[in-house]
């Protein structure tokens, strides 16, 4: 076994769903944009890191979204279409 892949087509999707149902308290999952949101995001006074993903690395950085790290990670390839979803999703 080389990976741990169900379908190549369908590894964001699944890493979303898994994150969802791991963490439902502590972030929000929009899976039309693949995105991983902070639940608690925007905070006022803060400004928020965002990361994007891709090349190969999806879904990298979703681990990262939470207190004291990200606040939003981009799990796609089409990281600059979904800028504008992703200032649209707090």
């Amino acid at each position: 076994m080389k990976k741990l892949i169900n379908n190549v087509d369908d590894v964001v999707t699944e890493a979303l769903a898994g994150m969802e149902a791991l963490h439902p308290e502590l972030i929000r999952v929009d899976y039309e944009n693949q995105l991983i949101v902070r639940k608690d995001a925007p905070i006022r006074g803060k400004v928020g890191v965002i990361s994007g993903g891709g090349s190969g690395h999806e879904p990298m950085h979703g681990g990262f979204v939470g207190r004291g790290m990200l606040d939003a990670a981009c799990l796609t390839l089409r990281w600059q279409r979904n800028w504008t979803r992703l200032r649209e999703s707090r």
